[in-house]
């Protein structure tokens, strides 16, 4: 597919060069249009070099083939990395003084840019107005890293690796693509939701507040060993990263032990009750809380203060002890019943519940989730079947996704787990 790689004039340019090698192994015709500032950085020369395709700044050269509409027109896809607070001002109030930012007007495919620059720059209003209107127009921006940045400050505005951003063009790339992997089935609905692809765009999160859960809860029976599930916290983590590219300001309440994305919140916790306690805080003035973890149902009564030991004693009749304690269980709260019920108006967040579900001899898979769809109330149910070598840890799924108040069933993959978090996203956006 064609892509644009912009480039602005900042010291991460460097890193550009990386993600232009990753998207052409890849196997994608990519252009790259660089600002003035940044050959000081990069010079024209490298940037021809990787992308076998000379290289331009301004809108004179090569003016018969009108290089200032068609690069836009026939990009797949456009990707600023990294985008200075100079380019973020320059597109969020639509200049077009030099070829990149004619590109960015003419483009109509994807767009994804990544801010990079000092912490101070990239938390001033002026550029934080800037990106919430791109991200309003449907940019993808995504959100920096924090780290060391130029000299020896460090903090947020550091862009994030290339790999990162790859992965961020190649999930836009397959948002765009021809086949669909979400289909709609059942009575039509009412809610405005679209499940179109091409209706279906970046952003639409900008300035709100998501509240993630991910990861399977362990409940401790002692100091060393837990009751847990095979939940790996992939998807959770997805769904957050989703949401933080769109705009969103994303907590994530986790107790997976995979790396944070870039310009999400973590909170770590453990046991359903911490769970419980962080989501609670979290999801006060919350828009949207997804509740993706798989959360124990039950708990130890009594957690031993020291590690249960097994018996290697003998009865009077010299027989060996092969005696096993008996672990009483209680019941954990049920949190995602929980923040419905403690909806009062309509400023409470939207609520997306999951159901990790196994068929059985009473009902199927889909039948329990719509069950547990009645009886939890959230607006939004993603059920999936789980089981051994089934979704759990996989990075690919498909879910069945339940409406409250519809008969229909939003029926998304085989698809990754990354497809499917921009796919509940844009279930959920309608709802806000």
């Amino acid at each position: 597919m064609k892509v644009v790689l912009g480039v602005a004039g900042g010291i991460a340019a460097y890193k550009a060069c990386s993600l232009l090698r990753l998207l052409s192994e890849a196997g994608h015709d990519v252009t790259v249009v660089p600002t003035a500032s940044a050959l000081n950085f990069v010079g024209a020369a490298t940037w021809s070099a990787l992308s076998g395709k000379p290289v331009h700044t301004d809108v004179w050269s090569d003016i018969t083939e009108v290089p200032h509409v068609r690069i836009g027109q026939e990009a797949d896809l456009v990707v600023v990395a990294p985008a200075t607070a100079d380019l973020l001002a320059r597109a969020a109030t639509g200049q077009a003084d030099d070829l990149l930012t004619n590109v960015l007007l003419t483009a109509r495919c994807p767009i994804v840019m990544a801010p990079a620059m000092h912490t101070e720059m990239y938390e001033h209003p002026a550029t934080q107005a800037n990106i919430s209107i791109l991200s309003e127009r449907g940019v993808h921006v995504v959100p920096p890293a924090s780290g060391r940045l130029t000299g020896r400050d460090s903090g947020p505005g550091r862009l994030p690796e290339p790999e990162q951003l790859f992965a961020v063009c190649e999930r836009e790339l397959a948002r765009t693509s021809p086949t669909s992997s979400v289909q709609t089935t059942g009575a039509p609905a009412s809610d405005g939701g679209s499940t179109d692809p091409d209706a279906r765009g970046g952003g639409g999160l900008a300035g709100r507040r998501v509240v993630v859960t991910a990861g399977g809860t362990r409940e401790p029976l002692d100091p060393v060993r837990f009751l847990g599930n095979r939940s790996s916290g992939k998807q959770g983590y997805a769904l957050a990263r989703a949401a933080a590219a769109r705009g969103a300001q994303v907590t994530l309440v986790t107790t997976a032990s995979l790396a944070t994305p870039p310009g999400v919140q973590a909170v770590e916790v453990e046991t359903a009750l911490e769970m419980q306690e962080a989501v609670g805080a979290t999801a006060v003035g919350a828009d949207v809380v997804v509740m993706a973890a798989a959360v124990a149902d039950y708990r130890p009564a009594e957690v031993a203060s020291h590690k249960l030991k097994k018996s290697h004693g003998t009865d009077d009749d010299g027989v060996a002890d092969e005696s096993a304690p008996t672990v009483a269980l209680v019941r954990n709260p049920d949190i995602l019943a929980g923040l419905v019920a403690a909806r009062t108006d309509a400023t409470s967040p939207v609520i997306v519940g999951f159901a990790a579900e196994t068929g059985d001899d009473s009902a199927s898979v889909l039948e329990h989730g719509r069950a547990k769809l009645a009886r939890k109330g959230c607006d939004l149910l993603v059920v999936n079947e789980v089981g051994v070598d089934t979704t759990f840890g996989k990075d690919d799924t498909t879910v069945h996704v339940l409406r409250r108040g519809s008969a229909d069933v939003v029926d998304i993959g085989p698809a990754s787990k990354d497809q499917v978090a921009d796919a509940v996203w844009d279930l959920v956006i309608p709802l806000l």
